[in-house]
């Protein structure tokens, strides 16, 4: 008899428990679908080389100052100046410049994000063109051409690959002026980093770079180092040669680097420095779906036991009839690779559009999981497995002896053999833990998302519509740009529906680069215990700024339009930074004064400032409020326009974007009007990372639960098909259905119990592990380890019900006659 007949009667017995299929396809598409998915998307974020050149001798420099809260300082121009001179171990330096760039030329005027680099930055990464060149040396200086580089993302999707690019001429319009450019080149497409740039400028594009505050300012840091190491240098050399130089530096200028600042640097490899933001998430989850993988393995285990045990009879009976060891071990072996063959052949249709869904969740972390497919080597690796496990599940079970066929030929092969039913606990112990782990977890991330979600914000997020206006200057004088945007909010505000318009700063939770800038200051009457100057949040408003935001004043007044440039300086300051400069005391028409060195170079003036008002915490950086040490200044006195508007509607504040967009386009046409969003929508926004994990490892938990539940129904199942005599004997002896029903239901709740336990243990052991190695993740908590085992206990209770309720209903004198 050949084994494709073999494989035909398989499947014809095999759809006479359509159950027993679907359930092990399913749970084996589930396990080697999940794991494929995640590991095409761990692969291509974190293991797959990057585009740039020798990117192994690519390294990136950190600055830090943990004293003032700064965890990766850019540098300043002096001290790049320091820190490059003289290196042996380094062959160059590349610097990049965050900038936000409005582009008029290419399309529709809009704001992009953008870098300006220095002539060696492209070398020194070790990145080609794919059109045209890109900068260099020869691009640096006062008197070099404005040039323009466009990445290959922003060149495909926005400008639909147009070969005919190079050579146009664009207009660079951006915080400090504007300037004119040509576009030189298309960059190969590569990962970009610190940020999502669509165009690379040449400095000579920031009227800000060259000026002499740059220049000299050893405080004004807004600059990323990238290194490449020099031949026959390691990166370990590198490190301990930057760190001398850098010290030399530090000690040489002691009031810039205080000690209580703890300046330091560091040198990583670029690849770990891209991965660093989605290495801890995307490890995680591949933990969680090998965790997956266990479950859905012990079940299937579990599953294809138990049928063969069930099967006893039956071989028993072909033994008898002549049928060797070989030919039963070759049928047993044809079943499982059917089993196991259809669930790895549904793991990869499964797998195909869990990356997609798993591409754009990990996209939030890195740029890197765009446009993912799935990687066929695990995909095949899984599908060994799968066979492999089926010639496990082959030749596991016992077999019956030829000579000895009576147990099954009697029916007395129903009965669970010891070494079986152990086999079948553990696995579903097994189970138990691994559903355990993954549902603390899930518990953990739950717990924060809802923390997060039922936490109101400080202001009225609801009706208030942030839009974006970049400043745009070009040919016209500071006080024609002035007047431009006061045009722009009395004729919103005269719209209909609108109740209050004024600027800001910066978009609440989402502008988090300008939202994090603070200074350090001093005030009348006020000192620290340790003698060092207070440090506080840096804004700049228009007057209604607060009735925007529906924040009332707690005493004062607000801004108006008498608080201009040349009147008395004046400001505003948050109830928490009141508190903690005069403490039981009037903190109105007290005076304080910036003493930061950084102000110099930035254009804020360190004259005394009269405080006018004091207002509520307006903590617009992190979902979660915290005490707002915040000092607002009016914009007619500071920087003038901000760049964001903000309308507070009497209803639907979507409704007005169309009016506003004519309104602003009536007074300039090349004016962007961007990004109009209710801070309720901004906020949602930036809420999706938490909603994704807590939705993605929720997912894992459920799946892993439900397996669990399967498997432990299926052991009881079995043990009380197995037991039908015994339950017989005990009923005919006096016994109640209520004992037997309570027998079964207990037996499942003590594998439960032994399953929580051992997982209770590695997760306190794993939690531990993690935590040497990293720092940003919750820790599980009490809370999640108990919520877990409940869930798991009660799903356990549900999984024994239905065997338990068959046990109780065991008709004795059936049963023993049946023996």
């Amino acid at each position: 008899m050949s084994f494709f007949h073999d494989l035909r009667i398989a499947v014809r017995s095999l759809a006479r428990v359509p159950a027993l299929w679907i359930t092990v396809a399913l749970t084996l598409a589930l396990g080697i679908g999940a794991n494929a998915a995640i590991f095409s998307v761990v692969r291509a974020v974190l293991l797959r080389p990057l585009a740039n050149r020798d990117e192994d001798r690519l390294l990136y420099l950190r600055q830090s100052a943990p004293g003032i809260g700064e965890a990766n300082a850019a540098f300043a121009v002096p001290e790049i100046q320091d820190i490059g001179s003289g290196l042996k171990s380094i062959k160059e330096l590349g610097t990049f410049s965050e900038l936000d760039f409005t582009v008029v030329g290419l399309g529709t005027p809009r704001e992009i994000p953008a870098g300006v680099v220095d002539g060696n930055y492209f070398e020194v990464m070790g990145l080609h063109p794919v059109l045209g060149r890109l900068l260099t040396p020869a691009d640096d200086g006062p008197n070099a051409a404005g040039a323009v580089v466009l990445t290959y993302h922003f060149w495909k999707t926005s400008l639909h690959s147009d070969p005919t690019v190079i050579g146009k001429a664009v207009r660079l319009e951006g915080p400090t002026g504007a300037r004119n450019a040509t576009v030189v080149g298309v960059l190969e497409p590569s990962v970009p980093y610190p940020v999502a740039t669509e165009i690379i400028a040449n400095i000579v594009t920031s009227p800000h770079h060259l000026s002499a505050t740059m220049a000299t300012g050893r405080e004004h840091r807004m600059t990323e180092v990238f290194a490449r190491l020099a031949p026959g240098a390691s990166l370990e050399n590198a490190r301990a040669e930057v760190r001398s130089v850098y010290g030399a530096m530090v000690a040489a200028h002691p009031a810039v680097y205080k000690p209580d600042d703890h300046f330091q640097i560091d040198v990583t490899r670029m690849h770990e420095q891209i991965n660093s933001r989605a290495n801890t998430i995307l490890w995680i989850l591949f933990a969680a779906a090998a965790l997956l993988f266990v479950i859905a393995s012990s079940n299937v285990a579990n599953l294809v036991l138990a049928r063969t045990v069930r099967r006893e009879p039956e071989l028993a009976i072909r033994s008898a009839l002549g049928a060797s060891h070989a030919v039963l071990r070759r049928s047993l072996l044809a079943e499982s690779l059917v089993l196991c063959g259809s669930g790895a052949l549904a793991a990869v249709a499964l797998a195909i559009p869990m990356v997609a869904v798993l591409g754009r969740y990990a996209s939030r972390y890195s740029v890197r999981a765009e446009e993912l497919t799935l990687d066929f080597s695990l995909v095949w690796f899984g599908i060994g497995l799968a066979l492999i496990a089926a010639i496990f599940l082959a030749f596991i079970p016992r077999l019956p002896s030829a000579d000895t066929p009576q147990g099954g030929l009697t029916g007395r092969g129903t009965r669970v053999a010891g070494g079986s039913s152990r086999r079948l606990r553990i696995f579903a112990v097994t189970q138990i833990a691994a559903s355990f782990l993954l549902l603390a977890g899930a518990c953990v991330l739950m717990k924060t998302l809802f923390v997060l979600e039922q936490t109101r914000p400080p202001f009225d997020s609801a009706n208030v519509l942030a839009v974006n206006l970049p400043l745009m200057s070009y040919g016209k004088t500071p006080q024609q740009v002035d007047e431009f945007y006061r045009e722009v909010q009395r004729r919103v505000s005269a719209l209909p529906g609108v109740e209050h318009v004024s600027s800001g700063f910066g978009t609440p939770w989402r502008d988090d680069r300008g939202l994090s800038i603070s200074f350090q200051f001093a005030a009348q009457g006020a000192k620290r215990a340790d003698g060092q100057d207070f440090r506080a949040k840096f804004r700049v408003v228009s007057p209604g700024f607060f009735d925007t935001f529906g924040v009332p004043f707690q005493e004062g007044r607000d801004f108006n339009e008498s608080d201009k440039d040349g009147s008395e300086r004046v400001v505003i300051i948050s109830q928490s930074l009141a508190k903690m400069l005069y403490p039981g005391q009037d903190a109105v028409n007290r005076t304080l004064w910036w003493t930061d060195g950084v102000i110099k170079f930035v254009g804020i003036s360190p004259e005394p400032r009269r405080i006018i008002a004091v207002v509520p915490d307006f903590d617009d950086e992190n979902i979660i409020p915290s005490p707002a040490m915040t000092i607002y200044e009016p914009a007619e006195q500071e920087q003038g326009w901000n760049g964001r508007l903000f309308v507070r509607a009497h209803q639907d504040a979507y409704a007005l974007v169309p009016a506003i967009t004519q309104t602003v386009r009536e007074l300039s046409a090349d004016q962007p009007v961007e990004k109009a969003s209710t801070l309720g929508d901004v906020r949602a926004e930036v809420l999706t990372p938490d909603r994704l994990n807590a939705i993605v490892f929720g997912g894992f938990a459920a799946v892993a639960l439900l397996i669990s539940v399967v498997g432990v129904a299926g052991v009881l199942a079995f043990s009380v098909s197995g037991r039908t005599r015994e339950f017989g004997i005990r009923m005919a002896l006096g016994a109640l259905p209520r004992n037997i029903l309570t027998s079964v239901l207990v037996e499942g709740v003590v594998m439960a119990g032994i399953g929580v336990g051992a997982g209770v243990v590695a997760g306190f052991a794993l939690s531990r592990a993690i935590a040497k190695y990293v720092t940003d993740i919750h820790q599980p908590g009490t809370l999640a380890f108990v919520g877990s085992a409940v869930v798991i206990l009660g799903a356990a209770v549900i999984a024994s019900a239905v065997p338990a309720a068959r046990a109780a209903r065991v008709n004795a004198v059936e049963a023993l006659r049946s023996e």
